[in-house]
């Protein structure tokens, strides 16, 4: 039986797994927190000496996407000039969360009321003013507006402050974040992404100790096509603001692009165990420490360290401050991905669904559907397709009352489930018709980094079918877009052995080795181990 979370003050390093209390018991977080190592930011304004500091401390983590705290310093800096507007101003930045979840109603509604009084103190400097019209034009009152046109808005503004103060690293750094936001909604994703790039590139060489310009570029350059443009922001960030865990987990978006997996677990331990002092100070949410697990625990799978992997699903009931919600909705991604990365299909087929509202059962049932389709176990995978089919038109239907923009074609985890058991009933054309449809669907914005390429699943099919030349060529394209898979390269050394060429599939097992530690545990490491002994 699980036991039972610990509050968070009472959490101590003991109660850590082992992949957390070397990072646990170096340290890492100041703490004097004028003395918070953020990065370098120089953001004038017109309010008080005294409040100044502060206020560029608000401003380095509000670039580090560390709202919980950046709130907080924000209001500090009102105790010291009451009459500042960059205390409102930043109290409302700190409630829009540009690339994670968009404020709700309530929180739309309070970050109006905190501009308005931000106008209502009559910052002096032009650019101040421009920073708070930016804001405003977020939170307007407008019941209609979606989150794309709140952000185009937004967007707009601060290009126009640019023209008006060109060479600005910070209009510059949060113009360039509000397009990578505007391609995280699909809003000209490839093109925003690359422009973004284009701006904050240069910036980097200028102000290599800059968090935003830093954590931008990473980023812009999260997907296949752009990922090594991001390798040196990934390289410098966790240095530039080594007090911020998000700062510390940022990088490994760069590094699992590239199949850097023992980067990303060190910058992932570093991460969790950040996130988990900060939790406890009451500085930071839960999520921080998961997301940074959530990357460990991949990056584990695709080193081949089992073991380990399962590790972090052990860890969850210990996240500081997690909601019991948070922890099954976790823990039933991690089993669910586990389970599919290992190919363990009757464990997949065993998963439970989560006491959880419908839209967020869609993973485990996702999982299901797959694992009980490969085993054969029809009526296990139609019964777990049709529950899918409702998580879908949940999740769906939530996404479009919180003003996302929902895309017409059929998700890619429902057109996996949905290809995988159309192959299970013999169906094969339509199997690989679907498949092929979610290939498309996923690839399309670059895919998550994290996730079980549609891609690999369809080379998968064709090797079922007997088809090993088609599905080698699927597997390259695989490592392309998502360098030293696991799976992708095992996959590819299987389907150029079957394909007659020895060479080949050694070049692919050999890659396999190269990318595990000598400790990984994966099973399949030995089937590698014997075809390079043939040589």
């Amino acid at each position: 039986m699980a036991m039972r979370p610990l509050k968070p003050s009472v959490l101590k390093i003991c109660c850590l797994p082992l992949f957390l209390i070397s990072a646990a018991a170096a340290g890492g977080q100041t703490t004097d927190p004028t003395q918070a190592h953020l990065g370098k930011v120089n953001f004038p304004t017109s309010c008080s000496a005294e409040a100044q500091p502060i206020i560029e401390k608000g401003v380095a983590l509000l670039h580090s996407f560390q709202y919980e705290e950046a709130r907080q310093t924000f209001s500090e800096v009102e105790t010291h000039d009451g009459k500042c507007a960059m205390a409102p101003w930043g109290k409302a930045m700190s409630l829009y969360e540009q690339l994670w979840g968009f404020p709700d109603k309530k929180k739309l509604k309070e970050g109006h009321k905190e501009i308005e009084l931000a106008k209502g103190l009559h910052p002096e400097s032009p650019r101040e003013q421009g920073f708070v019209t930016a804001a405003a034009a977020f939170y307007q009152e407008n019941s209609k507006l979606g989150h794309a046109e709140r952000t185009k808005a937004y967007s707009a503004a601060l290009e126009k402050l640019r023209t008006k103060f060109p060479n600005d690293v910070e209009i510059d750094s949060f113009y360039a974040l509000s397009l990578v936001s505007l391609a995280e909604q699909g809003v000209d994703s490839l093109a925003n992404q690359k422009k973004a790039i284009a701006i904050l590139d240069p910036l980097l060489q200028q102000y290599p100790d800059h968090p935003g310009v830093a954590h931008y570029l990473i980023h812009a350059a999260d997907r296949p096509e752009l990922a090594p443009q991001g390798l040196t922001a990934a390289r410098r960030y966790a240095a530039i603001a080594p007090d911020s865990p998000h700062a510390l987990h940022m990088p490994s978006h760069i590094f699992v692009r590239l199949g850097l997996w023992q980067d990303s677990i060190a910058s992932n331990i570093a991460s969790a165990a950040s996130a988990a002092r900060l939790a406890e100070a009451h500085k930071a949410e839960a999520h921080y420490e998961m997301h940074a697990m959530d990357f460990l625990s991949y990056s584990y799978l695709q080193s081949g360290q089992e073991a380990k992997a399962r590790e972090v699903i052990g860890h969850v009931d210990h996240v500081v401050s997690a909601t019991e919600e948070n922890k099954h909705d976790f823990t039933a991604s991690l089993e669910a991905r586990t389970a599919l990365e290992l190919h363990r299909w009757k464990d997949a087929a065993a998963l439970k669904d989560p006491p959880l509202r419908k839209d967020l059962q869609d993973v485990s049932r996702w999982a299901r559907a797959i694992g009980a389709a490969r085993i054969g176990d029809l009526a296990t995978a139609e019964l777990a397709v049709s529950g899918l089919k409702e998580s879908v038109d949940e999740r769906q239907s939530r996404a479009r009352k919180e003003g996302y923009t929902v895309p017409a074609e059929k998700p890619s985890d429902l057109g996996e489930a949905e290809a995988w058991l159309a192959f299970a009933q013999g169906k094969m054309e339509l199997a690989l018709q679907e498949m092929r449809a979610a290939v498309e669907h996923q690839e399309k914005n670059g895919g998550e980094s994290v996730n079980i390429p549609a891609r690999e699943m369809l080379a998968d099919m064709l090797m079922e079918l007997k088809r090993p030349s088609e599905a080698l060529a699927e597997y390259k394209i695989v490592l392309q877009n998502a360098p030293n898979r696991f799976d992708a390269l095992l996959g590819a050394g299987r389907a150029a052995q079957a394909s007659g060429d020895a060479s080949e599939a050694q070049t692919f097992y050999a890659k396999l080795m190269e990318v595990c530690p000598p400790d990984a545990d994966r099973p399949e490491l030995a089937e590698a181990k014997t075809v390079l002994t043939q040589k």
